[in-house]
Formats: C-alpha cells, sequence, structure tokens
C-alpha cells in the first residue's frame, strides 16, 4: 500500500520517505528530493536513482519503479540494463551525430596514415586538444554554431595568432573531412567564426638566424667538443635540420655520403624520401670522432637517446649566440644569394626543399649529389675559416 500523497511530500521535513514496494523519496530540503527504487539482485542491495522531486511527480516515479521492478522479476539488474540501454542510445546517436570531441579523433585517426610519427611528432592534434576541445567537445556536431567557435577561440586570437590560425584550420578540417563522412556539419560555420572573430594585424616573427658572415666566429666558440656543441657544428656544415642530424648514426655514412633515412626527413608520411648529404671533410671528421667516442649515436643526450632540441638551444643560449639551429639554413641560403655561390636548383636541393612541379619531378630526378659537393666544400671553408679547424671531441 503507497504511504506517500503529493500533499503529505510537499509538507514532509527533509530526509527519507518510504512509498512501498522499494520506491524511497529522499528529501534534502522542504523543497527539493530525489526518488530512489531500493532493490534486492543476486544477493546485493543497490539502490536506482528514478529523478529528482519535485520535476518528477509522485506518479511517474511511481511508473518507473512498476517498470524497473518487472525487469527486476524478469531475472535482469536493474541498473545494469539501463546502463546498456543508454550506452546503445549515446552509441546509435554517434553514428549520425557524433560530438565536436568525438568527429575530431575520428578525423585524427584517419588521417594519422599521413602524419609523420602517427601525428605525434609534429603534434597535429595539439591546438585542438589544447585550444577547442575543452571548450566546445561536448557540443553535438550537429548544434555546433559559429558563434560556439568563435567563443572557443576569442581568448587566443588577438593574443596568439600563429596558435590560433592553426587551431581554427584543424577545427575547419574537422569540419570538413565530417561533411564528407556524412554527418550534419559544414566548413562554412568555422568561415563565419573567423569572420566574427575578426581580422589580426600580426607580423611574422622569423626564426632568427646568425649572419652568414658571423657563421665563422660561431663556429669557433663551439669549441667544448660535448654532443650539443658538435651536433651544432655538424648542423651548420651539413645544413640538415635538427631532426635528421641529432639521430646522426655512423653507419648512415659511407665514404663522403650520409643517407638521412626517410624517417628523418621532412615531409608527408609516405612522401618522404632518403636524402643523401655530400659530407665535407670536416663533418667527415665529426663523424669518425663521434663514433670513436660515443659509437654508432654520434650526438647522445643524457639518457643515451638521440640529444634533444632543448639541449641544443641551450648550448647556443650559454655562449650568448641569439641564431636557432634552424636559422643556419637562411644564413647558407643569404650567403648563396649575397656571394652567387650556386645556381637555385643545387642551393635548394642543399636545403632539401622540392624544386620544380610535379610533372617536372616526374623526368627530372637527380639529387644533384656531384654538383652540390663544390658548393658544400665551399661553405665549408667559410664556416671553418680553414679546411683543418676541427676540435677534438671529448669524451662524456
Amino acid at each position: 500500500m503507497a504511504n506517500l500523497t503529493t500533499r503529505g511530500i510537499k509538507a514532509a521535513c527533509a530526509g527519507k520517505h518510504d512509498d512501498g514496494s522499494g520506491l524511497r523519496l529522499v528529501k534534502a530540503s522542504p523543497t527539493s528530493g530525489k526518488w530512489v527504487f531500493r532493490y534486492s539482485h543476486l544477493g546485493k542491495r543497490r539502490e536506482m536513482g528514478l529523478g529528482s522531486w519535485p520535476e518528477v511527480g509522485l506518479a511517474t516515479a511511481r511508473k518507473e519503479r512498476d517498470r524497473w521492478a518487472a525487469e527486476l522479476r524478469s531475472g535482469k539488474d536493474p541498473i545494469d540494463l539501463r546502463d546498456a540501454l543508454r550506452r546503445a542510445e549515446r552509441e546509435a546517436r554517434d553514428k549520425h551525430d557524433p560530438t565536436f570531441a568525438e568527429l575530431a579523433q575520428m578525423v585524427f585517426e584517419a588521417k594519422k596514415a599521413e602524419l609523420r610519427g602517427d601525428g605525434d611528432r609534429g603534434r597535429w592534434f595539439s591546438p585542438l586538444r589544447v585550444h577547442v576541445i575543452p571548450k566546445i567537445g561536448r557540443i553535438c556536431i550537429s548544434q555546433l554554431t559559429a558563434q560556439d567557435i568563435r567563443d572557443a577561440m576569442s581568448s587566443i586570437w588577438q593574443t596568439k595568432p600563429p596558435t590560433a590560425e592553426k587551431a581554427w584550420q584543424r577545427t575547419r578540417l574537422v569540419l570538413r573531412e565530417g561533411k564528407l563522412m556524412g554527418f550534419e556539419c559544414d566548413p562554412f560555420t568555422a568561415d563565419a567564426a573567423q569572420r566574427l572573430l575578426g581580422t589580426v594585424s600580426h607580423t611574422t616573427q622569423h626564426i632568427h638566424a646568425t649572419p652568414w658572415q658571423d657563421m665563422p666566429a660561431l663556429y669557433a666558440r663551439l669549441d667544448s667538443g660535448s654532443p650539443a656543441h658538435e651536433c651544432l657544428r655538424f648542423m651548420m656544415l651539413t645544413l640538415v635540420r635538427y631532426m635528421g642530424c641529432a639521430g646522426a648514426r655512423a653507419n648512415e655514412v659511407d665514404g663522403d655520403v650520409w643517407t638521412v633515412p626517410a624517417e628523418r626527413v621532412k615531409g608527408q608520411e609516405g612522401r618522404a624520401k632518403d636524402f643523401r648529404v655530400p659530407l665535407p671533410v670536416t663533418a667527415r671528421k665529426i663523424v669518425d670522432d663521434g663514433k670513436e667516442v660515443w659509437g654508432d649515436l654520434l650526438f647522445p643526450g643524457r639518457s643515451g637517446a638521440p640529444i634533444t632540441s632543448r639541449a641544443i638551444e641551450k648550448a647556443l643560449d650559454s655562449i650568448g649566440e641569439a641564431g636557432r639551429p634552424h636559422g643556419f639554413r637562411a644564413s647558407f641560403r643569404t650567403w648563396v644569394q649575397d656571394t652567387d655561390a650556386c645556381d637555385y636548383d643545387v642551393a635548394e636541393t642543399i636545403l632539401g626543399h622540392t624544386v620544380g612541379n610535379r610533372v617536372e619531378r616526374t623526368y627530372a630526378r637527380s639529387d644533384l649529389l656531384e654538383r652540390r659537393r663544390p658548393v658544400m666544400d665551399s661553405w665549408e671553408r667559410h664556416v671553418t675559416g680553414c679546411a683543418d679547424n676541427v676540435v677534438k671531441i671529448k669524451a662524456g
């Protein structure tokens, strides 16, 4: 027999009030409470929430109790059954209307095959994970508006333009790919958000490059013989990016040619290729000395893994050098322009840049190795001041 009435509930004080057959109202205050269905399944006592009072009235709470009591009589656990039903509903919803976070993850997983290191190496997902998903990740993609995207990016739009641009581009890509997957979304939503955010006055800050005239002085100051200093010298001489140089191994060098494996060459996954580098005399000396002191890995860090980019930059900071490692490449390119050291194609190939359009590259397949040799030798003579300017590497 029922013990509760609508009027009696309103007048009841805070506490627990049973209605019978397992239904209980737990009043936290005179104006709020929650309904609970108390039952036992396989000898275990459980309590199942049926909603808040007064939003859920007495009659509705009784219907819900009777519904789940019937499931209990059939041998099912009401809580486990309800959880399973909710999971099925979410899965059905996600097939047709995922949240932005879910769609972003789907797009990322689909793109991993073309990203270096599954996207982790270039931190492709980072702008979304840090700046977008915390704000709009839970919004279903069909409900996402330009105002939502604007609000998510407004805090960085003017203060961190490069980061905001990446976040916006990734967001637009997620919406574009989502539309192609058949979901109810449109990349125009991101375009509209960009208009709402307004224009940004931003001057691109290039990586600081040591003037080519100052490269010999810098080379001479890198005289500690440590892995960091030797790696920096190697980068100056070969003009290969940090990723290629930091992981350099002696077994990649054959005579005076160093072959940088495709996995350490910049480019899209599956498109990057091994890159041959003609090594001038001083660079070969660095390889030989590194192999003698440290073994196959030429520039090890403290943990025995390849030296980190931070360790490289700290080495420059310690000698008061403002130029950055990637700037060595700009130093070389400016040297070529100022001295007319070589043709455009040769200079760009030395830097590992793609030259010509797709059709031209189909027929012009040479990596210009022989034409690059004299240029690299000339650059070495400039950087070192003389061919014998090599400091013996020190162990430890």
